[in-house]
């Protein structure tokens, strides 16, 4: 089958044969990575087929003031939003090609009027190589770790202020170095730096596994992840450090080698929604609410971009295609696995993060089910890491900071790289802003554009149901239009994620 590091290796290599542009400057400048891999198993030899068909960098999001009404600025431009659009991308032309009879790699005709369905032997693996910002990365410090915050102080700013403490924000940068107007990053905790944990799970969650020894039949892990049986399945692995998959308290066998609880976590930047419980910032464990909806911070201007632990719970019940492809699919498309690289990393809390606030959902139309990914984590880490980055840091390089540019690269003919900054395509001048030139190709309407294009080569005859009889014409018209997947959206919000902040339908009416 495939292992952790079978997907973490693909994903590495893929990025070392990307062209420099973009790229973060070796011992100054550090970058996240996120990828997805397809999959492949031939239903008659058992033989599996891997290949990574997206793949991006990045650390930075945009401030409210900076969003678009056109829907041509990339207002979250994390690596894992990144490999997921760049899959958006992937999939919209594997479904042109579909629609137009040329063959997909991907989709077969479904049963229903104009619907395709993911091929039987097909299935989709996500990567990333840092714990997921938010809720997914309060986790405990563990021995030998360096608390990244200093101890709460008296003159701390309050929870809900935007100023970030040294350490405490994704956006914070040594010396005091000042973040450029309207960009936000997401900083990663090097292997003894931080993020955090500290609630169990909910009595009842799904146990998912993490990295145990030995092959696990994929009878036996479809029914500890609700993924489909037919979807070929990781070779488990040891854990790339001591706390993945191990016992809790509650299971561990009386005796003297218990370990002590732990005394602090890990901090996330990301920030409470409102209305949901504040962060106590009391020292220690308490320091963090954990299972709430969270924010990418900012340093002075919030941004309205959600946390990836929050979108990757959210993928798990809506799908990662999008209201969009909606239309098309008679299903929704699901992660089978989710592997993250060797960072700071706690099982439980990614459990939490990803799978436990969701899985209770019920009520869903047809097509959508509550389809959490296996969670694994991989022994080898990114070479562009904050820590490997500051390993080969030398100091004639000045500080080193989170790389600026983001790179998507998706298996797409014609413009597989797009390299992005501060929203916009990388380069771009003062001039071509607001002109299709300076727009990076995973922005919504691009987006938009690629899928009115499958739109108009789609037979009339061919057409699904929620596209017919109306007059749809903006970005928003369609979103809503997707019934099923707005049904969907619907009940996840009632029963899970009602504090999730409502997009303004003013940034959503562009054609």
């Amino acid at each position: 089958m495939w292992t952790a590091d079978d997907i973490a290796t693909m994903c590495y290599e893929r990025f070392d044969a990307l062209p420099k542009r973009g790229k973060p400057e070796a011992g100054r400048e550090w970058t996240l990575l996120a990828g997805v891999v397809k999959v492949t198993q031939c239903l008659h030899s058992g033989k599996v087929e891997k290949e990574v068909v997206s793949l991006g960098t990045g650390t930075k999001c945009i401030g409210r003031s900076a969003m678009s009404s056109k829907g041509d600025v990339l207002n979250d431009s994390h690596a894992e939003v990144i490999a997921r659009r760049g899959c958006v991308r992937y999939l919209t032309e594997q479904l042109r090609r579909a629609v137009c009879g040329q063959g997909s790699a991907v989709f077969c005709e479904a049963e229903q009027r104009g619907k395709w369905r993911l091929r039987p032997e097909v299935s989709f693996v996500f990567f990333t190589s840092h714990t997921p910002c938010g809720d997914a990365s309060i986790i405990p410090v563990t021995d030998g770790e360096v608390q990244p915050c200093p101890p709460v102080r008296a003159t701390d700013p309050p929870e809900g202020s935007n100023e970030v403490t040294a350490g405490g924000g994704a956006s914070k940068r040594k010396g005091g170095e000042p973040a450029k107007e309207g960009q936000h990053c997401k900083r990663p905790c090097a292997e003894g730096r931080g993020r955090e944990d500290s609630r169990h799970e909910t009595k009842g969650a799904p146990q998912l596994q993490s990295s145990a020894t030995g092959p696990t039949s994929s009878g036996e892990a479809s029914k500890q992840t609700g993924v489909h049986a037919n979807h070929p399945l990781p070779c488990q692995e040891q854990p790339a450090n001591g706390n993945t998959g191990a016992p809790s308290d509650a299971s561990r066998p009386p005796g003297k080698d218990a370990p002590a609880p732990p005394l602090d976590v890990h901090r996330t930047g990301a920030k409470c929604v409102p209305g949901s419980p504040a962060d106590s910032r009391l020292p220690g464990v308490a320091y963090h609410s954990t299972g709430v909806l969270r924010v990418k911070p900012g340093r002075g201007e919030p941004t309205l971009s959600l946390s990836c632990s929050d979108k990757l719970a959210r993928w798990g019940v809506l799908g990662f295609q999008g209201a969009l492809l909606a239309h098309y699919l008679q299903g929704a498309l699901y992660f089978s696995a989710l592997v993250v690289g060797k960072c700071p990393y706690e099982h439980q809390a990614l459990l939490r993060a990803v799978v436990t606030r969701c899985h209770h959902i019920s009520g869903l139309p047809a097509g959508f089910s509550v389809c959490p990914p296996t969670l694994l984590q991989s022994s080898l880490e990114f070479s562009c890491s904050q820590a490997q980055t500051e390993l080969c840091h030398q100091a004639t390089q000045g500080r080193v900071s989170p790389c600026g540019a983001a790179i998507s690269w998706c298996d797409v003919p014609g413009e597989p790289l797009d390299v992005t900054a501060n929203g916009y395509k990388h380069g771009a001048t003062k001039k071509a802003l607001g002109t299709p030139k300076a727009r990076s190709l995973l922005c919504k309407v691009e987006l938009f554009h690629s899928f009115l294009s499958v739109l108009s080569a789609t037979d009339q005859s061919h057409l699904p149901d929620s596209l017919r009889g109306e007059e749809l014409r903006s970005y928003w018209d369609y979103k809503q239009a997707s019934h099923s997947y707005q049904q969907a959206w619907q009940q996840l919000r009632t029963q899970a994620l009602s504090l999730w902040p409502r997009s303004d339908r003013d940034l959503l009416l562009f054609r």
